[in-house]
């Protein structure tokens, strides 16, 4: 009975799981995620903070598909606009410097569209 019980939760743990993975992206989700990061973007802190760095990785993992990536694409270029202080060096660099290859550039001036 135990067994059959844990193989019940285990099952729709992994159940939970594929049905939030099919979910679509929002720009809510990509500027929570990426709200750690403002002190380092805007030349407050020289480097990205840990928890920084979690949230570019997390929106890696957002953007699995073109439309997703698109999305995080359209929603990271309208969070750099809402900056005017965003260092768009900070910007540029911030994947490399999380070890993250990010397939969405962030910039105030890229053409989402084009996003594969």
């Amino acid at each position: 009975m135990k067994g059959g019980v844990i193989a019940v939760i285990a099952i729709l743990a992994v159940f939970q799981l594929a049905v939030q993975h099919g979910q679509a992206v929002t720009c809510g989700e990509v500027d929570v995620s990426l709200m750690p990061c403002i002190n380092y973007l805007i030349g407050h802190d020289s480097s990205p903070s840990p928890a920084c760095c979690a949230g570019v990785k997390a929106v890696k993992g957002m953007a699995s598909t073109t439309a997703d990536k698109r999305t995080c694409c359209g929603c990271v270029k309208a969070a750099a606009n809402r900056y005017t202080d965003l260092k768009d060096e900070a910007a540029q660099s911030l994947p490399t410097k999380c070890a993250v290859q990010l397939d969405i550039p962030i910039s105030r001036t890229v053409d989402c569209t084009k996003i594969n």
